[in-house]
């Protein structure tokens, strides 16, 4: 049978997909992903598969599939980081699934901002909440992955109320696209600089 490759493409930019995501994503004949994930690869002359919101009718388009034709599923940023990686692995074994990483939204905004990353702590506030507050106080530094809801303003706001308005943040938004927009300062001048689309909040509380 097929392997069924999930591929991370990086922050968004063609430029920070690996070479071998694209060797893979060419042999494939059916390729899985959101909207604008899919955009990046307009020469690709399979079929091109949309993720909405029902994913059960993805993995049945799979299990269909996956024995006659190759399928790839991309996904932004890495595999391995709050990505689709973990839904699939409720459906197929291990030795069904080939990953092949990607540089996360994460790594490329320590990488602007010149900083390592190896003490951060790494959350995802996308679609859901968590106390990163508490959790702040007992770190350096705590990496976000925001939502169209939980937006850079929203934290830095809540950040501000409770005591915490010296804090530096940084956020990235439309990271490696050509309308990048990093910002680096108090919650206060966060919170000025909104609105906000999807982005990656870092706090250093050093």
């Amino acid at each position: 049978m097929n392997k069924l490759y999930v591929i991370g493409i990086g922050p968004g930019n063609r430029d920070y997909i690996l070479p071998l995501a694209h060797k893979t994503i060419n042999h494939c004949q059916i390729l899985i992903g959101g909207k604008r994930n899919l955009n990046s690869f307009p020469a690709f002359e399979g079929e091109r598969v949309i993720i909405g919101k029902d994913l059960n009718t993805v993995v049945d388009l799979i299990k269909l599939n996956l024995s006659s034709k190759k399928i790839g599923v991309i996904v932004s940023g890495d595999t391995g980081f709050y990505s689709m990686l973990d839904y699939l692995k409720k459906f197929f074994e291990e030795d069904q699934l080939e990953v092949i990483p990607g540089i996360s939204s994460f790594q490329y905004l320590f990488a602007k901002v010149k900083k390592p990353w190896h003490q951060t702590l790494l959350m995802s506030l996308h679609g859901r909440r968590d106390d990163y507050i508490t959790k702040l106080r007992d770190k350096a530094s705590i990496t976000l992955l925001t939502d169209s809801i939980y937006t850079p303003d929203i934290i830095a706001k809540e950040l501000m109320e409770a005591g915490l308005d010296e804090v530096e943040m940084i956020v990235g938004e439309n990271l490696s696209y050509e309308e990048e927009r990093i910002i680096r300062g108090n919650p206060l001048a966060v919170l000025e600089a909104k609105p906000y689309k999807m982005a990656v909040v870092v706090i250093l509380n050093e």
